[in-house]
């Protein structure tokens, strides 16, 4: 029986990038990663 490899994902980092977006990366112990990126709502300037 062969042995399966399950993701775990952890998260490494969260930052916020020059355009406002919410960035978050993530590693499993194996070397794999992975990079979420997500859009933050810009009001702009009162």
């Amino acid at each position: 029986m062969s042995e399966q490899h399950v993701h775990v994902r952890v998260r490494r980092d969260m930052a916020v990038s020059d355009d406002g977006e919410l960035v978050e990366q993530y590693a499993c112990r194996c070397g794999a990663s992975w990079t979420r990126t997500y859009e933050t709502a810009n009001p702009g300037p009162e």
